[in-house]
């Protein structure tokens, strides 16, 4: 039978690194392990790949592989919820042997987004009117955009002075293609982007090191996101001392980064050189992540209605959970879910489609006999021949099958004997076969024909007799094999005699 291979060699049961070696159709592919830039990389021309729309930062895309009749889809990193900036992820219903799909948030399922933001604004502007700072840790990519927008708005609106910042190198570089493809955002951005470039912000300044030692309130984004190094831990370093000051983590920690242990209430961190940091301003965590949560998860199955789920770029408790919940959730066909760590192969069994053509003469044949026209869904039964022919496979009547191949008509036909004791002539023992026929099958075409048979659809009935005993008469049923339910029913049907 053939399969599809899954091996992750980064993000099997753990966030932070992926890498995912595909094994479909004879042809192996690594998926999320970086391209050459400017490069024109060969593709297989047996390989089709279609791209979708998934939402988590400009550009991102979830990728759906293609080899003869199997199929995998990607997704990344993706977000079924749009934001300020970016629309939803969206797939067609492919139907994929696999969904390989990221659980950063397998357990997690987020409250109003507009209450999210509401807090947000509070927090930072109770901060900087009682004249503290607010570090916020991003990603260079997509949430420093969100939380700006959503900040210039704000300052706009509240006519506020206190500068905002955000740290120069990628957070810029992003920026700035944010500029250039607008086109790529969601449907208000564009919109407005004749009167006003949101990416343009008026109230949103570059930093400079220096200012972090400056006096009085201000809000700063710097990179990166879980406080691990660069300028985001240098200027916590400098802040985290004052409690007016307040820290917003607006995003994923993974274990042993300075903000997975401020997140959970670590108060005193040993930084290098053993020197000990006392965290005395406030720290709060409000999910902004572009990732999908365990509901977006769900509505992306349910989109997609795969054969089976890999989940990848997760920790192994939530997706283990995750994991039960699929399997256990009522969709369109049973799920199968598999959560592989790094370096183990999940294997899973195809069963490929074969496309046949059907020809119009055997569907309107269908539809005279009162059955619905063919539906993906309801699978039904449907007599006629399959032929190949210029390397695709139809389906068309007996009757065109046999003049294409130039073959003539070979005939099958089932015979059964039934004994019968009637002390009647032959001729009338058919004739009472025939009355009695009349009588329980009122609905079908019965014909008592002078040759001395009597005939039921395509099934022909005789009566013989012996001449040492005229009383036990043999009954032949012969039928073709399209009638053989008919002629299973006429036979149990005369076993058991005629009426008197």
């Amino acid at each position: 039978m053939p399969d599809i291979k899954v091996t992750p060699l980064g993000a099997g049961q753990d966030v932070g690194r992926s890498c995912i070696l595909v094994s479909i159709g004879g042809k192996n592919i690594m998926l999320d392990c970086g391209m050459h830039m400017g490069y024109n990389d060969d593709v297989d021309e047996e390989l089709e790949i279609k791209a979708y729309y998934a939402g988590h930062v400009l550009g991102a895309a979830m990728f759906q592989i293609k080899v003869g009749s199997e199929s995998v889809v990607y997704t990344g990193d993706y977000n079924m919820t749009p934001d300020r900036h970016l629309g939803a992820a969206w797939i067609d219903k492919c139907r994929p042997d696999i969904l390989i799909s990221e659980s950063t948030y397998a357990t997690t399922i987020r409250d109003s987004k507009r209450c999210r933001e509401r807090d947000f604004l509070k927090k930072v502007h109770e901060t900087v009117e009682r004249g503290g700072k607010v570090l916020i840790p991003v990603f260079a990519l997509g949430r420093a955009q969100e939380l700006c927008i959503l900040l210039e708005t704000f300052w706009e609106r509240m006519n506020l002075k206190a500068p905002i910042y955000f740290s120069t190198g990628l957070t810029e570089k992003a920026n700035h293609y944010y500029k250039l493809f607008i086109t790529w955002t969601n449907q208000k951005i564009r919109k407005t982007f004749v009167q006003r470039n949101m990416f343009e912000f008026k109230h949103i300044k570059a930093f400079d090191r220096s200012y972090a030692d400056n006096p009085g309130p201000m809000v700063v984004f710097a990179t990166p996101g879980m406080l691990h190094a660069g300028q985001s831990l240098q200027i916590f370093k400098k802040w985290a001392g004052n409690e007016k000051n307040m820290l917003i983590m607006p995003g994923y920690c993974v274990q042993g980064t300075v903000g997975h242990k401020i997140l959970n209430g670590q108060k005193k961190l040993e930084m290098e050189g053993r020197a000990t940091l006392d965290v005395k301003l406030q720290v709060e965590y409000m999910s902004f992540s572009a990732h999908a949560d365990a509901k977006g998860i769900m509505q992306l199955i349910r989109m997609a209605e795969p054969r089976n789920m890999l989940l990848v770029h997760g920790e192994a408790k939530k997706m283990e959970f995750l994991k039960d919940k699929i399997e256990q959730e009522v969709f369109v066909r049973c799920i199968s879910c598999y959560m592989p760590a790094n370096g183990e192969t999940t294997t899973v069994v195809t069963n490929p489609s074969v496309p046949v053509d059907i020809s119009l003469n055997l569907l309107k044949r269908e539809m005279a006999l009162g059955g619905p026209l063919p539906d993906a869904k309801r699978p039904r039964t449907m007599h006629g021949t399959l032929i190949m022919k210029d390397n695709s496979l139809r389906l068309v009547s007996p009757e065109q099958a046999l003049k294409e191949l130039g073959l003539s008509e070979h005939q099958l036909r089932f015979t059964c004997r039934v004994q019968l004791h009637d002390p009647h002539s032959d001729t009338d023992t058919l004739g009472r076969i025939y009355t009695h026929l009349k009588s329980v099958l009122k609905s079908y075409s019965i014909q008592h024909v002078p040759d001395g048979t009597v005939i039921v659809e395509s099934i022909v009935i005789k009566v013989t007799s012996s001449a040492e005993e005229p009383n036990l008469k043999v009954i032949l049923l012969s039928w073709s094999y399209q009638d053989e339910e008919l002629g299973s029913f006429l036979s149990t049907l005369l076993k058991k005699g005629l009426p008197s």
